[in-house]
């Protein structure tokens, strides 16, 4: 009976360090974010060219479409990409009319110049004979299906 009232005993002691010990742990913890809120917090402005890299202009990948085939435009154009993105479509708003492509819509497809490539965003159209669901990257050679009308993407 003693034997067990004394482990009893040290167990209840042990549980009682270890709730001290999580308290102050917390306590720690909040203190801290505590400081790091009421501490002013440091900001600077950069100059221009100050950090190579960012001070430079981003390179914007560019290239072109060449039209293959289609019934609004002729064989052989050439779509030159800059830095605006490029609106495809039957609508009189797109940077490429394809009023006499019965099969493409009125806001069919953006074609837009990016850091990390040129990209295709889609509202019906198809790439590699695949129908796009999101943003795509282009790479030289793909061709870009825009209802009747087919453009193949060189750099």
């Amino acid at each position: 009976m003693i034997g067990s009232v004394a482990v009893e005993e040290a167990l209840l002691v042990l549980k009682l360090a270890f709730l001290v010990l999580l308290y102050l742990f917390i306590w720690r913890i909040v203190r801290s974010a505590a400081r790091d809120v009421r501490m002013p917090q440091e900001s600077f402005v950069l100059a221009p060219g100050s950090v190579p890299g960012l001070g430079a202009e981003p390179q914007i990948e560019s290239g072109r479409l060449v039209v293959i085939k289609s019934p609004a435009l002729d064989e052989d154009d050439e779509l030159v990409l800059d830095s605006a993105a490029l609106l495809l479509g039957r609508g009189s708003g797109n940077d490429v009319n394809l009023a006499r492509d019965e099969f493409a819509s009125s806001n069919h497809a953006r074609v837009e110049p990016r850091r990390d490539g040129v990209c295709v965003e889609d509202v019906g159209s198809y790439l590699n004979g695949f129908r796009l669901t999101h943003a795509k990257r282009l790479t030289p050679g793909d061709i870009l299906r825009v209802g009747e009308t087919e453009l193949r993407y060189e750099t």
